[in-house]
């Protein structure tokens, strides 16, 4: 049997998903499809809008055969740890190849772009340690580095495209880690990354998260973006939870931390770099909104993405100490989130190649990443009313879930 992995957020799975997940299956002529996802708090920083058992079980509503979660550890970073984690557990899951959704839709050029980086690797990272150090941020630092070396965006792969550098991480943690994994991309059938005018039958997830939190409902514009049945867990989510989940509900209790805890305790959770500290207890004290107190710690050194990062590692107390001894040892076993009958085959049928055990459900914990991803799980619940909380809390104690 044959594999392919995808690497996914889905918050939430809209039509532009679906297409992506059909297409990667023929693409790649795979037998099964494997997602890696994000947790209950993404790639830029972010709460996922509905839980991530939400998620799975769209994900496996419309054709996944496996979910699995990407770690908190490997979760909330830049794209280059990102890729590496998520390349990590799908290569012991034996994928033969890996699809991703990209602006360009052509692979030639990431592997063009790949092999002159390759070669110039040396000044590549000499370039970004440089621009780092002066206070530039990491996608600006990236952009200089890639210059430094000749690679032009505008002639071959545009690398300040959100989509373009996810996949660019993906290929260099694919060559890192095997090479014999066949990447395959496919342009983007939704619109614009970051665009937040909902378009139907395609929209991008971030129009659908913002008519969401406007409206608080599954209006029939924002059903024509998504499967029927998706709609319906995130009807099924929103009646139960009572809200969507985004930065403002936590706005409090951010707040609350980072008034009652010291310069030191501070400047030990990991993203409080350069001083940091400082800054956030000057401008906690007057802050009235989330955005309120984004847009005073906003600069051209601190980028919101760099900022909801650094929230989310002091909303789950996640120390600088804890994330090097998480990054500094392999990953300890493998979250199984949902599956279908064809995915029960192909575990069963790669069993005696996995050198990780996969976990189906919490126990408990008996490794410094269980204790975080409990951690992560109480922090991301920690706005819903308490009843709610403990039956939603529940779930990382149950198997996961069969389509």
């Amino acid at each position: 049997m044959q594999a392919c992995g995808v690497i996914v957020e889905y918050n939430p799975f809209h039509n532009g998903h679906d297409y992506h997940l059909h297409k990667a299956k023929q693409t790649a002529g795979a037998d099964c499809i494997i997602a890696v996802m994000s947790g209950n708090f993404l790639q830029r920083g972010e709460p996922a809008i509905v839980d991530k058992f939400s998620r799975a079980k769209m994900a496996i509503d419309q054709g996944t055969d496996i979910v699995i979660e990407l770690p908190y550890s490997s979760t909330v970073q830049h794209s280059d740890l990102f890729a590496e984690g998520a390349i990590t557990l799908l290569n012991e899951l034996q994928v033969s190849s890996v699809c991703f959704g990209s602006e360009l839709g052509t692979i030639a050029p990431f592997l063009h772009t790949y092999h002159s980086y390759k070669n110039n690797e040396t000044l590549f990272y000499q370039t970004l340690k440089e621009q780092l150090s002066l206070g530039v941020s990491y996608p600006k630092a990236s952009e200089y580095a890639y210059q430094s070396i000749n690679i032009d965006f505008n002639e071959t792969l545009d690398l300040t495209k959100p989509n373009n550098i996810l996949g660019f991480s993906y290929i260099k943690a694919i060559k890192s880690i095997n090479p014999i994994i066949q990447p395959f991309t496919i342009k983007r059938k939704q619109s614009d990354y970051h665009d937040k005018h909902l378009t139907t039958p395609y929209a991008s997830a971030t129009s659908i998260r913002h008519q969401l939190l406007n409206e608080a409902i599954i209006s029939q514009q924002i059903q024509e973006t998504m499967p029927e049945r998706t709609a319906d867990r995130l009807k099924n989510y929103h009646e139960t939870a009572g809200t969507w989940h985004h930065w403002e509900d936590y706005f409090s209790l951010l707040q609350y931390r980072v008034l009652t805890m010291d310069t030191q305790g501070l400047a030990e959770i990991h993203g409080v770099d350069e001083g940091l500290e400082n800054r956030l207890i000057k401008t906690a004290k007057n802050a009235t909104s989330f955005q309120n107190w984004m847009d005073n710690l906003k600069s051209k050194r601190y980028t919101q993405t760099r900022l909801q990062r650094m929230f989310t590692h002091l909303l789950t107390n996640t120390s600088k100490k804890t994330m090097n001894q998480l990054q500094q040892q392999p990953f300890p076993y493998i979250r199984l989130l949902g599956l279908s009958e064809q995915g029960r085959a192909y575990l069963n049928h790669t069993k005696k190649e996995r050198t990780v055990p996969i976990f189906t459900q919490f126990s408990k914990p008996d490794s410094l990443m269980m204790e975080v991803e409990e951690r992560v799980s109480n922090a991301y619940y920690a706005i819903l009313a308490p009843h709610i909380r403990k039956n939603m809390r529940k779930q990382e104690f149950e198997p996961p879930y069969r389509g």
